[in-house]
């Protein structure tokens, strides 16, 4: 399939600022799922330099503006041409050793419940089939949280989310990560883009799942928010140990002016 992706993130401050920096993850790297056939990132006033390629094979990026700064809009368009790998990531070059993505971080730190559902799950499953316990542990996540917009934050924890019952795939992502990890399965949390849901209705914003490592078949995407793996509908942006390490952009800005965001994206498909 060929997706077009265009995505707009803009700040605006409410005094000018004097400097800002930020760090790009958002520019897809290829692998056997995923051909770029066309990226740019540009913001007008801003200098984008420095890219290079991370120990997880994210493909990195700097922006920088001299203020005085009223406001920043990073404009991001291209083309992919994605394949159905069924979730399975395959040629992504990358040189962190899995074991990296059994540490916790504020945002997955497991809590009594979260532990209790991994647990559960994994009764569920044969003892060494990981793949059976990986698809259980993803659908136990779906079970326990509705998918319900704008009931939680980009602060929101695992923990928080799984009590609350409902959150949206940021959390539907962090309690699947807490609860691998808890099981000894690396796992890491992916940004990216999605074309549409199961129901085939379009997606307005940047999304979430995770992948988690098992030693058979290496890193499998699973999306919690949509009881399925990444299929060709899907755009790889980066991954990390959380939403908050994993998330595009990433910045501060001196000056102590407050900012607003406006975010949209449209991914489309276009003519073969």
């Amino acid at each position: 399939m060929r997706l077009t992706v265009e995505h707009h993130t803009h700040y605006r401050y409410d005094t000018p600022v004097r400097y800002v920096v930020q760090s790009l993850k958002m520019t897809p790297a290829q692998f056997d799922g995923q051909k770029i056939l066309s990226w740019s990132i540009k913001a007008k006033g801003c200098v984008i330099s420095s890219e290079f390629t991370d120990g997880n094979g994210d493909i990195i990026s700097t922006l920088t503006a001299v203020g005085p700064v009223d406001d920043v809009e990073i404009v991001v368009t291209g083309e992919v041409e994605t394949t159905d790998m069924a979730g399975v990531l395959r040629g992504h070059k990358e040189r962190a050793f899995p074991e990296v993505f059994l540490r916790s971080t504020p945002m997955t730190k497991s809590s009594a419940a979260i532990r209790k559902l991994a647990e559960k799950a994994a009764k569920k499953t044969k003892d060494g089939n990981l793949l059976e316990r990986a698809h259980a542990l993803a659908d136990a996540v779906s079970d326990a949280i509705v998918f319900a917009p704008g009931t939680t934050d980009v602060h929101t924890t695992a923990a928080d989310a799984l009590a609350d019952g409902k959150g949206v795939c940021q959390d539907h992502t962090h309690v699947l990560l807490s609860a691998a990890r808890h099981l000894g399965i690396p796992a890491r949390y992916v940004s990216g883009y999605l074309f549409a849901d199961l129901h085939g209705k379009p997606h307005e914003a940047s999304h979430a799942w995770a992948e988690l490592y098992l030693p058979e078949l290496g890193w499998v995407g699973f999306d919690a928010a949509n009881r399925c793996c990444p299929t060709d509908f899907y755009i790889r942006l980066g991954s990390g140990l959380d939403g908050q390490v994993a998330t595009p952009i990433r910045g501060v800005h001196t000056g102590g002016a407050n900012e607003n965001l406006d975010v949209s994206v449209v991914v489309a498909q276009s003519q073969q």
